[in-house]
């Protein structure tokens, strides 16, 4: 089991009259998501709210290891946990795409998601869209979620010809939650490891701030001040977006074994205890 620390914010910014991201994070379920909707004022808002309660609420259903039906997705290459994750932003795609097709102000609707799923020892990571998942491990930052957009996936193949590419392609989506009836998440399950620091932001913090800066802030100040100085910062280069952001911190990690090594452990845990005493 890991003791977790964590905060999340999100900020309307400078420059638009509403928001449209969401988030959600509980350390009691090991569930972190930042949804950032598109479509407009009203639909974008709705958009990333359905994305986040739809994954929290079927995530939930496995809490404290409660029967619950498990959906027909799975992939055989992810574990149960994976699998389970992937299953709640499969079905927040198809409630996005059919609320999309009910009401005419929800036309072209959609989000991005980037959610956190840690379990034990274990963090799945999954996301749709541009909303960057970093993990500091050992003092660098590395990014754990794949950048949908043109630009990013230009630069993959070719990232001299991707330089001569607009600034409007930098945020142009190639894949989004809800505007497809089906959708394919990119996911990974890597071990965690105790001093591990993980942050999912909305680009609207990412646009401002670079990931050497939310490295040395995330380094230097705990889960809650973190967040303030980095949609801070984002602010005063500008607020130009939404901006959100949840950071979260592995404070200590326990092992757990299964087996004769399980009871081993146990029984030394519980023997030291108890003080030796010498005989005079």
């Amino acid at each position: 089991m890991a003791e977790i620390e964590s905060a999340g914010i999100t900020d309307v910014g400078r420059k638009r009259k509403g928001n449209e991201d969401s988030l959600f994070l509980d350390d009691a379920l090991g569930l972190y998501i930042v949804a950032d909707g598109m479509g407009g004022h009203q639909a974008g808002e709705v958009a990333s709210r359905v994305v986040v309660d739809t994954v929290r609420d079927y995530m939930a259903r496995f809490k404290g290891g409660a029967v619950a039906e498990e959906l027909a997705d799975s992939d055989e290459t992810l574990s149960r946990e994976a699998n389970r994750l992937l299953s709640g932003i499969l079905l927040a795609n198809r409630g996005i795409y059919r609320l999309s097709r009910s009401k005419l102000a929800y036309r072209g609707m959609g989000s991005t998601v980037s959610a956190l799923y840690l379990t034990g020892e274990t963090l799945t990571a999954a996301n749709v869209g541009d909303s960057p998942i970093f993990l500091i491990h050992d003092g660098s930052i590395e990014l754990l979620s794949v950048i949908h957009t043109v630009f990013a996936e230009h630069a993959a193949l070719d990232p001299a010809g991707a330089k001569r590419l607009g600034p409007r392609f930098k945020h142009m989506l190639t894949r989004a939650i809800g505007v497809t009836d089906t959708v394919e998440p990119d996911i990974c399950e890597i071990q965690l490891f105790e001093g591990d620091t993980l942050a999912i932001c909305s680009d609207g913090l990412t646009d401002k701030v670079s990931p050497e800066e939310i490295l040395h802030i995330l380094n230097r100040e705990r889960p809650e001040k973190a967040c303030h100085l980095l949609v801070d910062m984002a602010n005063e280069r500008g607020g130009d977006d939404n901006i959100s952001v949840i950071a979260i911190k592995v404070k200590s990690l326990k092992r757990e074994r299964s087996g004769i090594m399980g009871m081993i452990s146990q029984l030394i845990d519980w023997l030291s205890k108890f003080p030796l005493r010498h005989k005079p």
